[in-house]
């Protein structure tokens, strides 16, 4: 059964996009609130979410076009976090990235 995810204020978490290239491309950072953030992207790519996230080849791999849902856990410091995509294969792509919160 999959669960309802609840998305954050468009003006205080927006969505924003990266780059799944050759190197790592990181979202804009977004304050802390959130306890997730739903990711997706039109290339097979790896990803990292946390504060100063970089993605690697030993990030977490998703498929292209499914959005997951990653859980966020903040520093208790509350610093900014963010969405790193690193692209699997040759082609590059954007990755959309979303906060949410559980219902």
């Amino acid at each position: 059964m999959m669960e309802l995810l609840n998305p954050m204020s468009k003006a205080d978490f927006p969505a924003y996009t990266a780059t799944a290239g050759a190197t790592a491309g990181n979202t804009t950072a977004w304050g802390a609130g959130p306890q997730g953030v739903l990711v997706w992207c039109d290339v097979p790519c790896y990803v990292e979410v946390g504060v100063g996230a970089v993605a690697t080849s030993a990030s977490t791999p998703i498929p292209a076009y499914t959005p997951i849902p990653f859980v966020l856990t903040l520093s208790t410091s509350g610093a900014p976090w963010r969405v790193s995509v690193l692209r699997i294969g040759s082609s590059d792509g954007t990755a959309y990235c979303k906060p949410i919160n559980k219902q």
